[in-house]
């Protein structure tokens, strides 16, 4: 059976690296044209039938899960119409592939280029967020990368149906279908597929500490990690309250399932008896449970539950929210190194000097001062579309981009120069 899984795996990961030679060759505007040919298809009465009857089915299959997993997994017409405005949207950027980032002429004569140029192969591996295989897809094409979907199980027949129309769309513009692929949601498909460094040039894993370690630990291929969002609030002393409210109930309630919602809440105890009821007030009515440490808790009384000593690390992903006093911005930044996930961290103050340190100290892929943790997001910091959040720093730290998925490489021109 492991022979099969490996036979499989090359397969897929050598008509995937075929593919991209063809990329290669392809112009700009036949892989926007491609694009909007997907996005076409997305908008069209047979793909929102397909897709309303697949994600039901993974809809059924996710009987007992709670509230926000679910809402990761959904993809009703309103999401359907907004991964076609996605794809759309990733067909008008600007196609970095070819762009000149530097340019020199030697004493020589030889005149040097650094000049972008795509990855690759891309192995996308995700958990139970069905849209990512849209955007996805449509990220590495454009960018001229050849793409390996791996979702999640729970996701699989909305994520099918979502690249069959990329691949319709791919075949329409004269571009090979084999430059997006669907990878069966098997564990040990997928460790044979980790092992194919010749062949697969990236590994991006999005998804919780389990899948992450698993990746990390068997991938021969480079791994960009984009691993969960532990982010902060950090209520200084001086905060606007009213301001440190919106934050926290938008960071939070808004959509407490994605990677850039609030799951710690950090207040300065100068200020604590009069923000926690506020602030703890205002997430109440969004139904917020929140999970609050001794010295939260005498402030919150019955309005908190104390919380678990893993309570602070942990993403939720759902509408509850660890809280914790802190004495001044040395305690939030050493509780941030402590426990964040160097994903988003965030700041509310008046005091300019202040924030600058907090901006400066924290590690994190994106720090903000008085905004929401919800701006990390490529199309809110004007990348225009993601392909995810990286927490490592090589090769890129935050949201990834067109830009992040290319590489630069040196074009070297010459009048037949040679080194004595």
């Amino acid at each position: 059976m492991s022979a099969e899984r490996k036979l499989a795996a090359m397969e897929l990961a050598e008509r995937a690296r075929t593919a991209s030679r063809a990329l290669l060759a392809s112009s700009s505007e036949q892989r926007a044209r491609a694009l909007r040919l997907y996005a076409d298809e997305l908008e069209s009465r047979h793909v929102a039938e397909a897709i309303a009857i697949a994600n039901e089915a993974d809809l059924r299959s996710a009987t007992g899960k709670n509230a926000a997993f679910v809402d990761r997994l959904r993809i009703d017409e309103k999401r359907l119409a907004g991964l076609a405005r996605a794809v759309r949207e990733v067909a008008a950027l600007p196609d970095p592939v070819g762009e000149v980032v530097e340019r020199s002429t030697r004493p020589n004569g030889l005149q040097i280029q650094r000049v972008r140029a795509p990855l690759g192969v891309i192995l996308m591996i995700y958990e139970s967020r069905p849209g990512v295989t849209a955007d996805a897809a449509a990220l590495c094409l454009r960018s001229g990368n050849a793409v390996l979907l791996r979702g999640g199980s729970e996701a699989l027949q909305t994520s099918s149906v979502l690249l069959e129309a990329c691949q319709r769309a791919l075949e329409k513009a004269g571009l090979p279908e084999d430059a997006a692929q669907i990878v069966p949601p098997d564990r040990q498909l997928l460790d044979e597929m980790l092992q194919l460094e010749e062949s697969i040039d990236l590994c991006i894993p999005r998804g919780g500490p389990s899948l992450i370690r698993f990746i990390a630990e068997r991938s021969r291929i480079p791994v960009i990690k984009h691993y969960q969002g532990v982010c902060h609030l950090y209520v200084a002393a001086d905060a606007d309250l009213d301001l440190a409210t919106r934050l926290a109930v938008d960071g939070k309630a808004e959509r407490p399932g994605v990677c850039n919602a609030l799951e710690c809440l950090l207040v300065d105890s100068r200020i604590a008896s009069e923000a926690l009821p506020r602030i703890g007030e205002a997430l109440r009515k969004r139904d917020v449970e929140l999970r609050a440490d001794e010295r939260a808790l005498k402030v919150l009384g019955n309005a908190a539950i104390p919380a678990a000593p893993d309570d602070f690390g942990k993403e939720f992903l759902d509408l509850k929210l660890a809280v914790a006093v802190v004495d001044g911005i040395d305690s939030a930044i050493g509780h941030i190194a402590r426990y964040g996930s160097r994903h988003t961290e965030a700041i509310c103050t008046r005091d300019g000097k202040l924030a600058d340190r907090f901006l400066r100290e924290v590690d994190a892929s994106c720090v903000l001062w008085n905004a929401s943790t919800r701006f990390n997001d490529g199309g809110e910091l004007g990348l225009g579309a993601e392909i995810g959040i990286s927490t490592s720093k090589l090769h890129a730290y935050g949201p990834m981009g067109l830009r992040e998925l290319t590489c630069t490489r040196f074009v070297v021109r010459g009048d037949g120069q040679v080194r004595k």
